[in-house]
């Protein structure tokens, strides 16, 4: 049988396999239980203390990057447009 990796890398559980749906029937059947609003709550509170914002240096870096990749891109672009314009206008004085 395979194991699970957790986030950290290390094995911790057993993963078997599903015998002909058992597993998603006895998981349907089992009624599930009502969160409560103060429950909810603290639950979205609980989550909003584990993101960890970007400093003001890494998100003045992210743009700088950003934007360089958004001007060569850019760059890029403009010179195959300008190629196949320029192709397109020989092939189409080639008909006339």
């Amino acid at each position: 049988m395979a194991k699970a990796k957790s986030p950290s890398g290390r094995r911790t559980q057993t993963v078997q396999p599903a015998i002909a749906g058992s597993a998603v029937a006895a998981e349907a059947t089992a009624p599930k239980k009502r969160t409560t609003i103060p429950q909810f709550a603290s639950q979205v509170r609980a989550e909003g203390r584990k993101i960890v914002w970007p400093s003001r240096k890494e998100t003045w870096i992210t743009s700088v990057m950003v934007l360089i990749m958004v001007l060569i891109a850019a760059i890029f672009f403009f010179f195959v447009d300008t190629g196949l314009a320029f192709l397109s206008r020989i092939v189409l004085a080639l008909g006339q």
